[in-house]
Parts: structure tokens; sequence; C-alpha cells
């Protein structure tokens, strides 16, 4: 049972490129693992940018900064 969790920052990410996310990901691990697409889970996790930090700062910050 294959389980892979994407992590991304809630700004933009629409319904349709999730779907899309979700369908590629599976396709992969058919592919590649030959795993069977009905025992595998994708759990995309949205993150507040405000809650997501790199490079030393909050996402927000470093987006000012780097515009």
């Amino acid at each position: 049972m294959p389980y892979v969790n994407v992590k991304i920052t809630r700004d933009g990410a629409t319904a349709e490129q999730k779907a899309r996310l979700v369908a590629e990901i599976t396709d992969t691990l058919v592919r590649i693992l030959g795993k069977k697409p009905e025992h595998t889970h994708i759990v995309i996790d949205e993150v507040d940018p405000e809650n997501w930090g790199f490079a030393g700062v909050l996402t927000t910050e470093y987006r000012k900064q780097h515009g």
C-alpha cells in the first residue's frame, strides 16, 4: 500500500492541478514500481505560507524579500 504525502503552501494550487498531481504520482508508482492504483494513497497537505519557513525566514517574509 503506497502512501505518498505531498506538502505544499496553501496559495494557489487549483483542484484541477491537485487532481492531476494525484493522477501522475499514481501513474508513476504503477509504471515504475508495479503498484496497484486501487492500493495507492496520495495525501496533499496544504500549509499556510506563514506556517512554512525556509532559508531562516517564514515563506511570507521570503517572498517579500525575493518577490
